[in-house]
């Protein structure tokens, strides 16, 4: 991906460099580096999120009072 997507994923943020896809039969694996450490993984697209970036207006929501 050029540039990388910087991702959301349950391992923490990373950026996406490459994106899998194995056919309809199979979710979207996107391969992502870790910031912290630099690990590699192949997370599956619905565990993965983009993150928020206030100048593009992707904010974090805030629970409601």
């Amino acid at each position: 991906m050029d540039p990388p997507l910087p991702l959301e994923t349950p391992k923490g943020p990373g950026l996406a460099h490459f994106l899998i896809d194995y056919g309809p039969e199979s979710h979207l694996l996107w391969v992502v580096f870790l910031d912290e450490g630099g690990a590699c993984w192949t997370v599956p697209n619905p565990e993965i999120r983009i993150q928020s970036n206030w100048s593009l207006r992707r904010r974090e929501k805030v629970a409601a009072h």
